[in-house]
């Protein structure tokens, strides 16, 4: 019993040797198996930072920073994932320039409903979205601003105490 084991495993590995061409085995024309450095360029950047920000009906979004590169144009989305419609829970997106306070301008905002929470009056915002409830989604395109920090927010009235947070331009 033990001969004819031996003798199948030698079979198998004298098979094995042959069909794979021996140690030195046979390397395909144009493909080598040494690591070279690659010699291609580097792929350039996207000119577009896509962003995704979510919302929800806890008055929260899934970032609380959000970084982007300068001179790039920004891709902005929001998805409303909450379940409450617009009137109750709606949620958006406003970047403020510099300097501008949150509590100021969302106490300000508060007073426009008929306008989706966005003051006509104001000169405080770079960008901002449309007002959106349970499912939906709203999409905006800019330019990223100067480098430099700046704040983001819900003009919702009383989201802006939760919802906000730092866009950040390097």
């Amino acid at each position: 019993m033990r001969i004819i084991k031996y003798t199948v495993v030698f079979i198998f590995s004298l098979v094995m040797l042959i069909g794979c061409g021996g140690k030195e085995g046979k390397k395909k024309e144009g493909f080598t198996y040494e690591n070279k450095k690659s010699t291609t360029k580097k792929v350039e950047e996207s000119s577009l930072s896509e962003v995704v920000l979510t919302s929800n009906d806890l008055m929260q979004f899934n970032k609380t920073e959000i970084k982007v590169k300068a001179g790039k144009k920004v891709k902005l989305t929001l998805k409303h994932i909450g379940k409450l419609e617009k009137k109750i829970m709606g949620h958006n997106f406003v970047l403020l320039k510099q300097g501008v306070s949150i509590s100021a301008f969302g106490n300000h905002a508060a007073t426009f409903a008929e306008n989706e929470y966005i003051p006509e009056d104001t000169k405080d915002i770079i960008v901002h979205t449309k007002l959106i409830g349970a499912g939906e989604t709203t999409v905006i395109e800019f330019d990223a601003p100067a480098v430099g920090e700046y704040d983001f927010l819900c003009s919702f009235p009383g989201h802006y105490a939760i919802m906000k947070g730092k866009f950040i331009v390097e």
